[in-house]
């Protein structure tokens, strides 16, 4: 289904500018909700026990066999725009989360795996090695949800709270820049917000699909920057400078990257986020998925 060209159409009929539809479309991503309890047909489940290659051992970190967390049936997915998922085949996600979140700073993803397995492959219900790895089985089935950039949602308070309280002097550039391209270039931008999330609105508890989690950018960016430092190849960034330098990271790796699956926060529970980059998902590597576990705190 052209969802663009659905969404294009509509914010026409509201009578925004058609150079302001392109600008935000830019940053519109479509993801797609899984939920449990439904009366649509199971695209995967949650937990239970995986369907592996015929003789493919159970996933593990050396020898610590990873629960399965998650397994999707690409071929019953709905498609997205500019979401590169294979069109059939079985995505299966493992991770300890207690344990990779011990080793979140050090090694992110040390006791997490992503395992595609091809449509034709010969197949088999896997024995779990040890019980512990094995969690309840809980169907899922999907619908379509809208995902912003966290400058562009409304939704996030802390985010814009901390925006409204900057004077403008206060901003860094980046900032500024933002704040300018928003009022000049996106002046109907509660319209537009309102209208994505009115065509497809999914509060499911996991999502495949849109921008990844902030703390995963927030991880991915500050990365990024220490080893270019290091490597030499920018300057010292002075600790003065380095929040806008990091912010401009954030942005620029958040087009780069995409999620590919993660769950919703919930009180006092670890949760897992597994990102990639866009060209690494669209040759299938999804051995390059980069997962981050983090602990929702009171």
């Amino acid at each position: 289904m052209d969802h663009q060209g659905e969404f294009r159409r509509a914010a026409l009929e509201l009578g925004i500018p058609d150079d302001e539809i392109s600008r935000f479309s830019q940053h519109l991503r479509l993801a797609i909700g899984l939920s449990g309890g439904s009366d649509g047909s199971p695209v995967g489940h949650i937990g239970g026990l995986p369907r592996l290659p015929v003789g493919m051992k159970w996933p593990s970190a050396g020898d610590i066999p990873l629960p399965l967390l998650l397994s999707v049936d690409c071929g019953a997915l709905p498609r997205v725009d500019g979401f590169d998922l294979p069109t059939d085949g079985t995505l299966l996600f493992f991770v300890d989360r207690e344990m990779d979140f011990g080793e979140s700073r050090a090694a992110p993803g040390q006791y997490a795996r992503v395992v595609y397995v091809p449509e034709g492959t010969e197949t088999a219900v896997a024995e779990p090695p040890d019980s512990a790895c094995v969690s309840e089985r809980i169907d899922v089935c999907a619908e379509l949800g809208t995902d912003l950039p966290l400058w562009l949602e409304e939704g996030d308070e802390d985010w814009h709270e901390f925006w409204e309280d900057l004077e403008w002097d206060d901003m860094s550039s980046f900032q500024q820049q933002l704040a300018r391209y928003m009022e000049r270039e996106l002046p109907h931008l509660e319209e537009l917000r309102a209208l994505a999330h009115g065509l497809w609105s999914s509060g499911a508890y996991f999502v495949i699909g849109g921008y990844p989690d902030d703390e995963v950018i927030d991880s991915l960016a500050e990365q990024t920057l220490a080893g270019r430092e290091k490597a030499g190849k920018i300057p010292a960034i002075p600790i003065s400078k380095w929040y806008s330098h990091l912010e401009k990271e954030k942005h620029r790796l958040a087009s780069e990257w995409i999620s590919l699956a993660s769950e919703a926060p919930v009180y006092e529970e670890y949760y897992t986020s597994f990102v990639i980059r866009h060209d690494d998902l669209a040759a299938v590597r999804v051995d390059k998925a980069l997962a981050v576990t983090n602990f929702e705190a009171p």
